[in-house]
C-alpha cells in the first residue's frame, strides 16, 4: 500500500484512526478466558465492532509473544482475520525491531513475507543498515521511532548539540533513507506541540501518533500541528478503545468509542478540506 492509497482509504472512511490491539489476557472479559484462543476471540470481536471506523490496526507483538507459540498463532490469526474482514486495512506490527542488517533482514522476512503485515515499527539507533532491509519490500513500510510519548524519552531524544535535538537529527537523516511511500515516523500525541517541528522536517511523510485517549493526548492538538494536505496522520488508540467496556458489552463499548473518535476525525478532515 502506498501513501496515496492510504489517503484514499482515509477519505473514504473519513477517519485516520488506528486501533491498537494491545490484548492483555488479564484484562479481557472473564467469560472469554476459557476460549481455546482467548486472545484471538477478543480481537475478532473488537475488529468486528470497530472496523467501520478505523483505517488501521496495530497489534503490539509483546502481548502475543508473552504466550509463546500459542500467542504467536493468535497474532497470525488476527492478521489473517483483518485481511479477510477488510482488505483495505493497514496493518502495523508494533515490534520495535532494531538490529544489524542481516538480522533486520530476517525480521523483515518474518513480518512482511510470512505474516504479511503492511508495516513494522523499527528502532533507528543502529543506523541506516539496520533499517534498509525493511525498505526493500514494495508496498511495505518501516515506521521509525522518532519522538515518543513515554517519560524516558527525555533521556536521549531531547539531547541537543546546540543546533538540534536528537529526535530532529533522526528525522532529518532517516528521511533520506526511504520515501513518503515506505517510511513513517512515530511521534507521540502527548508532545503535540512538537509536531510543528516534526512537520517542518518531514512535511510529506505519514506520522503514527500514539497517546490519544488513555495517555491523555489531544486529538485536536495533533491535527492542528501534524496534519498535512494528505492528512499524513494515523492516530492510534489502544486501551481507550479495546478496554472501554468490561464484560459482555465490551465490543459494543469499543465500537462506541471508535465511532466517537471517527466523528471527531471527520470534522477535523472537513475543516482541512480533505473530505
Amino acid at each position: 500500500m502506498d501513501a496515496l492509497t492510504l489517503f484514499r482509504n482515509i477519505r473514504e472512511k473519513k477517519s485516520f484512526l488506528c486501533v491498537g490491539l494491545d490484548t492483555d489476557v488479564r484484562k479481557i472479559p472473564e467469560f472469554l478466558r476459557d476460549e481455546e484462543d482467548p486472545l484471538f476471540e477478543f480481537n475478532r470481536r473488537i475488529i468486528d465492532a470497530t472496523h467501520p471506523f478505523a483505517v488501521a490496526y496495530k497489534p503490539n507483538v509483546a502481548f502475543y509473544e508473552e504466550h509463546g507459540a500459542g500467542g504467536w498463532r493468535a497474532l497470525e490469526r488476527t492478521v489473517a482475520y483483518l485481511r479477510e474482514k477488510d482488505p483495505s486495512l493497514f496493518i502495523i506490527a508494533d515490534a520495535k525491531r532494531g538490529d544489524i542488517g542481516n538480522t533486520a533482514r530476517m525480521y523483515a522476512r518474518a513480518f512482511f513475507e510470512r505474516m504479511g503485515v503492511d508495516a513494522l515499527t523499527v528502532a533507528p539507533y543502529m543506523g541506516s543498515d539496520s533499517v534498509q532491509p525493511f525498505l526493500e519490500y514494495p508496498g511495505k513500510w518501516a515506521i521509525l521511532l522518532a519522538l515518543t510519548s513515554n517519560p524516558g524519552a527525555e533521556d536521549f531524544q531531547f539531547f541537543s548539540d546546540g543546533k538540534r535535538h536528537l529526535y530532529e537529527q533522526v528525522l532529518t537523516t532517516a528521511s533520506g533513507w526511504g520515501t513518503s511511500d515506505n517510511l513513517m515516523f512515530v511521534t507521540g500525541a502527548t508532545r503535540a506541540e512538537r509536531l510543528r517541528d516534526v512537520r517542518r522536517l518531514v512535511p510529506e511523510h505519514f506520522l503514527l501518533v500514539p497517546g490519544v485517549g488513555a495517555q491523555g493526548g489531544s486529538l485536536e492538538e495533533v491535527a492542528r500541528h501534524g496534519m498535512n494536505d494528505r492528512c499524513g496522520l494515523l492516530v492510534n488508540s489502544s486501551r481507550g478503545i479495546i478496554y472501554a467496556g468490561g464484560q459482555e458489552d465490551f465490543a459494543e463499548a469499543a465500537a462506541a468509542k471508535a465511532r466517537d473518535l471517527q466523528r471527531q476525525m471527520q470534522r477535523l478532515l472537513e475543516e482541512k478540506g480533505l473530505v
